[in-house]
């Protein structure tokens, strides 16, 4: 059966392309981000998934800077990992095809740890990312707040998973659309 992974930074349109080529191919579509609800329940991953929900948003951005923010990431998603993984395995079982998404699974930890290959989504346009995060804001809810998370998301979180996919040899996409047809290529291999 095959598999594909989407990777990316939020707001990226890693959910629209999972839905639309899970639909067209016939296969599971999984958004790891769901999992983390179900992962608070174990005392050792709450503090992960409620990192930055713990932190005071404002004084959190103040305070980091692109370099932090980027090892928090992955110092999160690391934690999370084997969580993921473990679901992931259980899913594959069913050999059923499967598209997973979610901004943790990082190209390091893919590489490392799936039998199969994926592409990150890096945003069309900062303005493109603030307009989703208007609509589903993912950390704090004001206008500086919202817009603060989009610039992070653009200048600084692109830039990183570009950069770690390309050392990964995962190919990056600024357009799901265009993301598509590489997606289906490799749930066809």
């Amino acid at each position: 059966m095959k598999y594909a992974f989407i990777s990316g930074i939020p707001a990226s349109g890693k959910s629209y392309l999972a839905a639309k080529v899970a639909k067209e191919v016939g296969i599971q579509h999984f958004t790891i981000d769901y999992w983390w609800e179900e992962m608070k329940g174990d005392p050792k991953l709450k503090q992960w998934v409620d990192f930055f929900w713990n932190q005071n948003e404002a004084e959190y951005w103040h305070a980091t800077n692109c370099e932090r923010q980027w090892e928090n990431i992955k110092n999160q998603s690391e934690a999370l990992w084997p969580a993921v993984l473990l679901k992931i395995k259980e899913i594959q079982k069913s050999n059923k095809g499967a598209v997973f998404e979610g901004v943790s699974i990082l190209p390091h930890l893919a590489r490392r740890d799936l039998g199969f290959s994926g592409i990150i989504l890096l945003g069309e346009s900062f303005e493109a990312i603030l307009e989703r995060n208007k609509r589903a804001p993912r950390w704090g809810k004001t206008e500086e707040l919202v817009q603060k998370q989009a610039e992070v998301f653009w200048n600084c979180e692109g830039s990183k998973y570009k950069s770690e996919a390309e050392n990964y040899g995962y190919k990056t996409f600024y357009n799901a659309d265009v993301a598509e047809t590489e997606l289906l290529k490799l749930l066809s291999e």
